[in-house]
């Protein structure tokens, strides 16, 4: 996982899918931007095309630019559909699988929502363009001081803490969605009880075989959705510490 000193630091930040509707265009484009008919390209080709239909999130998509949270010798990658490595052990997503991450949270305006695993900062990106009030954690220091300034060099507004994200942000739950971008063996019960009712929290689940949960919660407990197989790279920290001692205490 991207997350143990804790260090906050705060940057001035289906139940059923969302019906469907017809995509929007996009916005016109800036005409300094060398990206921009790239970046309209894969949200058309990989995106609209396939089901994400929210157009809130489609436009998000189209605004954020991914060549920004990558390495310089991976630009010219930046609008492939995969994942991409951005040093110390971590990868920024497929962009494919970010939306379909985001819509599935049902991320609405002024809504806090919780990110485990800043990373480079391109989901938190996406999520700041929803209008979220948003709260990441990231336990690998130096990506987690490249992505601060990035953010906040980009105008993205996020509360961010270096530290392990295994146990949430208790001080400022509840969460009306979480999104979690790295693989726990199973899902965090702190992070399932740091849901507001009503909230969804987005997470890969498992090791060799993982798949993308969804679970929401209701007011006398919480259901979980399966929504497709993924894979993401492990979570680290207490997600590892604790299966150690519970595979040893098993035995």
């Amino acid at each position: 996982m991207k997350r143990a000193l804790v260090l906050a630091v705060a940057l001035a930040c289906r139940s059923d899918p969302p019906a469907r509707q017809v995509a929007q265009p996009p916005p016109p484009r800036d005409a300094a931007d060398p990206y921009a008919a790239a970046r309209d390209k894969l949200v058309d080709d990989t995106m609209v095309k396939r089901d994400i239909t929210d157009p809130r999130v489609i436009a998000a998509m189209r605004r954020v630019p991914r060549q920004e949270f990558v390495p310089d010798d991976q630009r010219a990658h930046a609008y492939e559909d995969h994942p991409l490595a951005i040093g110390n052990g971590q990868t920024i997503s497929q962009p494919y699988i970010v939306a379909a991450m985001t819509q599935a949270a049902h991320v609405q305006p002024g809504a806090r929502v919780l990110e485990i695993g800043t990373g480079s900062g391109y989901q938190t990106a996406v999520l700041c363009e929803l209008g979220a009030d948003v709260y990441s954690i990231e336990i690998v220091e130096p990506l987690a001081r490249k992505s601060q300034a990035l953010l906040a060099r980009l105008g993205y507004k996020a509360h961010t803490r270096i530290g392990d994200g295994y146990r949430g942000w208790p001080e400022a739950a509840p969460f009306g969605a979480i999104i979690v971008t790295a693989a726990p063996a199973a899902v965090p019960q702190p992070l399932v009880d740091q849901l507001a009712v009503g909230g969804r929290l987005v997470i890969p689940v498992g090791t060799d075989d993982q798949q993308l949960r969804v679970i929401t919660r209701g007011p006398t407990g919480a259901t979980s959705e399966t929504l497709m197989p993924v894979r993401f790279v492990p979570m680290t920290g207490e997600a590892v510490s604790g299966a150690a001692r519970s595979g040893s205490a098993s035995r």
